[in-house]
């Protein structure tokens, strides 16, 4: 029997003011979108208006979540919309999963014209939690400042969406599904595809695999203990790591993806992956890793739980890159880290006789950087690292090089990280995060505070903590001018203080919240080159930096709280 083709509807709608994508795409509560009519439509009607007519019609895309609650829904709305716009395929992960760093590497293997991204990365989950919609442009990163103005300027005068309400998919068969449609001489088609075969072709592209699997099944196997916190990453860690690599199927844990994520942030740090830290202090695991919802962050610990902060993390990967295939073969052309990162790369590039590129918040940043040539490894202090073989921060990819770097150099994390202390100093280096504050509290606080370290008798002003006088070198709005288009990206709600004698600290207010409120992050970071002093706890070193922090921002007495949400 002949079924009639699919209709094409459009529906009226009116604007949101509030669809303008912060630095990873848009994120509100997720009653926000379920709730609100039209809120949702409105925002992936934006997105596919904002690629030019002529490149969409018949243009491949990539679809895929982190699983959390909410996503199967938005996916359907996704696949009518994309129809009725004259997307011709869309390639969508089984039972709609992908990681962030999988939908990167489909889009570049495929040559889709971009992807969407259903993820909130590591905030809440649930009908209570968070839910966040991003675009990765062809390249296979994140939207550049150029495609979010764009998309949220059509947001702003959208009046009516096109939709097929009538098609319906089925996310758990894999293989393809075409659907005719009125006024379409071409069949819609959807891909439902393994969410791991293509990434997993990749890294086996990168890694000696056989040296991995050597180091996790032989005599003196590394144990090893991954913690995938209920997100995208469990069908990964099972199929890589243990069916792959040899790894023992209890090597992992909270590997099956939950929409609530068990009820906790997938948030991979000792404040969150307590039952990992928990598990490590033991002494029986010699590694262990955890990973956020979508997979783009990671956590790693040493035996005895001890703690590998991220900014030291992509320094002592830079500092050992030869021992992955990948970087024996391409070479290293540069390193990049975001303003807030610790100077610790710094110091690799500079032995390396690399460049260093300082960018702003933001992994879009570095795509510029990658996509011309010029910088191969990047990373960011909020758990995030990542090569030039995809454009995003990848979680299990930094597994996979630590892995690499213990098997070649036949050490445990520890001395791997006191090595690299020895040789190249260390940076002492901690974040507090002020969560859920007011916004207006929290913009009138940075405009302050940024009238403060503007005044130029700022620059001569000498603050005394204890028995140390920290004398200010220069206090400025950090502002970037990409070398490769020369772009300038200002006004980004940072602000820096560099001291005399190499210290710094640096304010920045978030754009990556949920709906929740602002976010204020104070970074603090002082180095030392003597191996004596390389086993001090952070916060006594930085101690004195946080007490000039809370006296020129008075964050406590104008928020009313009384210490960080959070402190990594």
């Amino acid at each position: 029997m002949e079924t009639s083709p699919i209709p094409v509807v459009t529906v009226q709608t009116a604007p949101f003011e509030d669809q303008k994508p912060g630095t990873n795409g848009l994120r509100r509560k997720t009653a926000v979108f379920e709730g609100r009519k039209n809120y949702l439509h409105n925002y992936i009607q934006s997105v596919l208006s904002s690629i030019d007519l002529r490149d969409r019609q018949g243009c491949t895309m990539v679809v895929g979540s982190d699983g959390r609650y909410f996503s199967r829904t938005a996916i359907e709305v996704i696949v009518q919309m994309a129809a009725a716009n004259g997307i011709g395929r869309l390639v969508i992960g089984h039972n709609g999963l992908l990681s962030t760093p999988a939908v990167s590497c489909i889009i570049r293997k495929i040559k889709a014209i971009g992807g969407i991204v259903l993820t909130a990365s590591h905030n809440p989950g649930g009908p209570g939690g968070d839910f966040g919609i991003k675009f990765n442009v062809a390249n296979g990163g994140p939207s550049p400042d150029t495609a979010m103005e764009k998309i949220y300027q059509v947001s702003r005068t959208l009046e009516e969406y096109a939709i097929c309400p009538d098609l319906r998919i089925d996310l758990s068969r894999l293989g393809r599904q075409e659907f005719d449609l009125e006024n379409k001489f071409k069949p819609f088609r959807v891909e439902i595809v393994d969410s791991v075969d293509i990434y997993l072709q990749l890294l086996r592209s990168i890694f000696d695999f056989s040296a991995i699997k050597s180091l996790l099944t032989g005599a003196d196997q590394l144990k090893i203990h991954i913690d995938a916190m209920n997100g995208v990453m469990g069908p990964y860690v099972r199929r890589i790591l243990c069916d792959e690599l040899g790894a023992p199927a209890n090597s992992a844990v909270n590997c099956v993806p939950l929409e609530d994520f068990g009820g906790q942030p997938p948030e991979p740090n000792p404040t969150y992956a307590t039952s990992l830290v928990e598990a490590m202090k033991g002494g029986e695991f010699g590694f262990g890793a955890a990973f956020d919802a979508d997979g783009d962050r990671y956590l790693i610990l040493g035996e005895n739980a001890f703690f590998v902060n991220p900014s030291d993390s992509v320094a002592i990967i830079a500092a050992n890159l030869s021992t992955i295939p990948y970087f024996r073969q391409h070479g290293a052309r540069g390193f990049g880290r975001s303003m807030a990162t610790s100077t610790a790369l710094d110091r690799v590039a500079k032995a390396m006789k690399l460049a260093l590129y300082e960018t702003p918040t933001g992994w879009r940043y570095f795509g510029n950087l990658m996509d011309s040539g010029r910088c191969s490894l990047c990373g960011e202090e909020s758990f995030g690292t990542g090569s030039d073989h995809i454009r995003e921060k990848d979680g299990l990819w930094s597994v996979l090089v630590w892995l690499s770097i213990i098997g070649a150099r036949k050490q445990g994390v520890e001395q791997i990280v006191r090595e690299h202390w020895a040789r190249f100093g260390r940076n002492y280096f901690c974040r507090f995060d002020y969560e859920g504050l007011d916004p207006r509290a929290a913009f009138y606080l940075m405009r302050d505070l940024e009238a403060v370290i503007s005044d130029k008798a700022f620059t001569s002003q000498k603050f005394a903590v204890g028995d140390r006088v920290f004398s200010v070198e220069k206090a400025e709005n950090f502002e970037y001018i990409d070398p490769v288009d020369g772009t300038v990206a200002r006004n980004q709600v940072r602000r820096r203080i560099l001291f005399t004698e190499g210290s710094r600290l640096v304010f920045r207010m978030s754009g990556s919240g949920g709906g929740m409120g602002a976010t204020i992050r104070i970074y603090a970071e002082s180095f030392e080159r003597d191996p004596e002093r390389h086993s001090r706890e952070t916060q006594v070193v930085l101690g004195p930096l946080i007490a000039i922090a809370l006296k020129i921002s008075n964050i406590h007495e104008r928020t009313g709280r009384h210490g960080p949400n959070v402190i990594t």
